[in-house]
C-alpha cells in the first residue's frame, strides 16, 4: 500500500466547515492543502495553503486543482459524478467515486443495501405519481416520499399520511425520481463513523445519540443509550459496509431504531459527519485526523476516549439574529470548547459552528452543552428539539 508521508499535498473538492476541519487535521499532521470552491470566503479556503475558485462543476477546475496535489477528497457527497470521477482520471479520489455514486442517490443507495441484507426501511422506487400511489399501497400506511438525488437536513422529502397526499407531494418535489419509504415507529437515532485503509485496517467512533430540530442536526451525545447488543450489531454493520464498499477513508452510517428494537440504516455519507466533530475533543484521534490517516495510508489512529462522556450542540445562524452572541456566558462552564467556521454571513439554518462538552456521563455532558449554548441568548435555541 503506496503511503502519503507529510509534506504531500491533499486536495478537498468542497470548501464548507467539513473541509475546513479536515484542513485543519491534515496540517496539524504536516500535509499541505488545496481547496476548489467557488465562494473567495470559504471557510476550507481561508485556512487551507491554495485555493482554486471555481464552480464545483468546472472540469477545467478540477484539472488544476489535481495537477497541484498528490490525493483528492471531497467534504460532501453531492459532488458532480463526472467532476469526481474526471478527478479520478488525475489522480487517487478517496472515497472512490463509485462509493460516491452510491450515497448521492437514494435509490442506488437503498438497493445497494437491501441486495446484501442489510436493514433498511421499508422502500419502493417511483418515476411517477401513479407509480408513487401504488407503492403507497404497497407499503400500507404513513410514509416519506424523498427524492433521489440532492437530499439532507429534511430537504428534498415529504410525509405522506394518506395516499391523497402523494399527488401534490410529487408535484411538490418536482423530480423525475424519487423513493417512497415506510415511516417506522422511531424511538431514536444514532450513527458511527467507519475508517478503513486500502489493506483493510478498520477502526470505529460511536455510537453518537443524535437529536434534531427542524430535521437539522441539534445536539449529538457519545455515547449513544443502546442495549450493547444493539451497538455490537451496528459495529459489525459498520465493518462489513466498509469492506463491501472497499472503503478508503471514512463512512458515517446513520441508524433508526425503533420501538420495538429494530436497526435500520437510513443513510450513508462517505465523509466526515456533523455528529463526529465532538472526537476532536473527546477521542485520541479526531474522526478528521483519521480520514486524512487512511487516505494516506498511514496506520489509523486509537479512538479511546479522553472521558466517558462526550457531547456537541451546534450554533445555527438564528442564534445571531439579535445580535452577537454572548460568548462570555456561553463560556462560562471552563470545560466548553467553542468551534467557529470563520463563516462571514449568518443565515437562518446555517451551520455557524458548535460547542463540545467533556464529562463523565452522557446525560450530564448533553445538559452543560445545552445549558452553554442556551447562555448565547437566552431561552432561545436551548434544547435540543
Amino acid at each position: 500500500m503506496k503511503v502519503l508521508a507529510p509534506g504531500a499535498t491533499i486536495g478537498i473538492l468542497g470548501g464548507g466547515q467539513l473541509g475546513r476541519m479536515l484542513v485543519l487535521a491534515a496540517q496539524a499532521m504536516g500535509y499541505r492543502t488545496a481547496v476548489l470552491d467557488p465562494d473567495v470566503h470559504a471557510p476550507a479556503g481561508a485556512a487551507a495553503n491554495r485555493q482554486v475558485c471555481a464552480p464545483l462543476h468546472d472540469l477545467d477546475a478540477v484539472a488544476e486543482l489535481a495537477r497541484q496535489v498528490q490525493c483528492i477528497t471531497f467534504e460532501f457527497e453531492n459532488i458532480p459524478l463526472d467532476i469526481a470521477h474526471a478527478a479520478a482520471r488525475h489522480g487517487a479520489v478517496y472515497p472512490h467515486p463509485d462509493i460516491l455514486s452510491i450515497a448521492q442517490h437514494r435509490v442506488r443507495e437503498k438497493s445497494f443495501l437491501a441486495d446484501r441484507g442489510y436493514p433498511v426501511t421499508p422502500f419502493r422506487a417511483v418515476h411517477t405519481a401513479a407509480a408513487a400511489r401504488q407503492a403507497f399501497g404497497q407499503l400500507g400506511g404513513a410514509a416519506i416520499l424523498k427524492t433521489a438525488m440532492a437530499g439532507y437536513d429534511g430537504k428534498g422529502q415529504v410525509a405522506v399520511s394518506a395516499v391523497e397526499a402523494i399527488a401534490p407531494a410529487w408535484e411538490l418535489l418536482a423530480t423525475p425520481e424519487a423513493v417512497l419509504e415506510k415511516r417506522v415507529d422511531l424511538a431514536g437515532e444514532f450513527s458511527l463513523i467507519v475508517a478503513r485503509r486500502a489493506d483493510g485496517q478498520t477502526a470505529v467512533h460511536g455510537p453518537f445519540g443524535n437529536y434534531h430540530r427542524n430535521h437539522i442536526l441539534s445536539a449529538t451525545v457519545w455515547p449513544a443509550a443502546l442495549p450493547e447488543a444493539m451497538g455490537l450489531q451496528a459495529q459489525a454493520i459498520a465493518h462489513a459496509l466498509a469492506r463491501d464498499l472497499e472503503l478508503v477513508g471514512l463512512l458515517c452510517i446513520e441508524f433508526f431504531v425503533t420501538h420495538a428494537g429494530a436497526l435500520l440504516i437510513n443513510e450513508l455519507a462517505p465523509r466526515p459527519h456533523n455528529s463526529g466533530h465532538l472526537t476532536i475533543e473527546a477521542h485520541e484521534t479526531s474522526q478528521f485526523a483519521q480520514h486524512i490517516r487512511a487516505l494516506c495510508g498511514l496506520p489509523l489512529g486509537a479512538t479511546t476516549a479522553r472521558r466517558p462522556a462526550a457531547a456537541m450542540a451546534n450554533l445555527l445562524g438564528e442564534l445571531w439574529s439579535e445580535g452577537e452572541p454572548d460568548w462570555t456566558h456561553a463560556l462560562a462552564d471552563a470545560g466548553v470548547s467553542l468551534h467557529l467556521y470563520d463563516k462571514h454571513k449568518p443565515a437562518h439554518g446555517r451551520k455557524m459552528g458548535h460547542l463540545t462538552v467533556l464529562d463523565t456521563h452522557p446525560a450530564r455532558a448533553l445538559r452543560r452543552v445545552l445549558r452553554a449554548r442556551q447562555r448565547l441568548t437566552g431561552a432561545r435555541c436551548g434544547s435540543v428539539r
